[in-house]
């Protein structure tokens, strides 16, 4: 077997082990919350009946009521076929993991959970991968195979830039995305000036930003020096590691970033989730579902 025979291979096993693990987690533990997370996009004409006492009159079928001599009403069922987009971070800081995992690892896991539970709800599923640009774009189609190209492109993609422009990226759905989404927005965040993109966004779509980081990105251990490099500029950055002082000024100063971006988005009124590469999705993900399905 050819060495590219033996890659081949090897990507279609990935597929598989995370196609195996989503599909589990979605149908045993998120699917139920999907559904009743997001409304339907709208409602659709179903059907006609006799006008009765209390009936709302805009809702009066006048073509209906004048040919049967009889008022009639019009009946809308809820238009619950929806398209989830995926929107990943590729940059290169989301390469970073201090444990077994990277944060494009807990994107990659996040995105197949979230479009085998839209899967299972009969819903359209989509792909936007970004770094400073688009990388790659997948418009949402329903289906087991849709799902799998989608998994497919995440696993093997190797982005043309380093950089991060999520402006750019939530422009791009702007214009391409007419009608009301599910969006789910998969980053560390590193970067600015990307606020009015989002609120944008969150006034015709259902945004949700996914808040990747590590645990390295809030504290650092005690040990002797450390060398920090900024992975997207090249930037270098040494630490005493060894005095306390210093470990303590960082993990103050990464707490109080930490809590002006909760503070920001709460007041953009854009839901968000904190997903963390030390610890299960699981349990933060399940909350999320669950406290947007009290508000629906």
């Amino acid at each position: 077997m050819g060495k590219s025979e033996e890659q081949l291979k090897e990507l279609q096993n990935i597929i598989r082990r995370v196609e195996i693990r989503s599909k589990r987690m979605a149908s045993e533990l998120f699917s139920g919350e999907y559904h009743s997370s997001f409304k339907g996009k709208g409602i659709e004409f179903s059907n006609v009946r006799e006008y009765q006492y209390g009936d709302d009159v805009r809702s009066i079928d006048w073509n209906t009521s004048a040919r049967k001599h009889e008022l009639y009403v019009k009946l809308f069922t809820e238009e619950r076929e929806r398209s989830l987009l995926l929107v990943v971070d590729a940059s290169a800081s989301m390469l970073f993991g201090s444990r077994k995992q990277s944060k494009k690892d807990l994107a990659l896991e996040v995105s197949a959970v979230l479009a085998f539970s839209a899967l299972q709800n009969n819903d359209k599923v989509g792909l936007l991968v970004f770094t400073d640009r688009v990388e790659t774009y997948i418009p949402p189609r329903k289906g087991r195979h849709h799902v799998l190209v989608i998994l497919e492109e995440l696993v093997r993609l190797k982005p043309r830039s380093r950089t991060t422009n999520i402006g750019a990226a939530l422009s791009f759905i702007r214009y391409t995305r007419k009608r009301q989404e599910i969006i789910f927005l998969l980053t560390d965040l590193v970067d600015s000036d990307y606020e009015k993109g989002m609120k944008l966004l969150n006034t015709r779509h259902d945004f949700i930003l996914v808040h990747i980081s590590d645990p390295l990105d809030k504290a650092l251990p005690l040990s002797s020096l450390i060398d920090l490099e900024e992975p997207e500029t090249g930037l270098r950055l040494t630490l005493d590691g060894g005095s306390r002082r210093e470990i303590e000024r960082y993990r103050r100063e990464q707490y109080r970033q930490h809590e002006e971006l909760r503070q920001r988005l709460r007041r953009m009124r854009i839901d968000s989730v904190f997903l963390d590469t030390g610890r299960s999705f699981i349990g933060d993900l399940n909350s999320f579902f669950r406290h947007r399905e009290q508000r629906v």
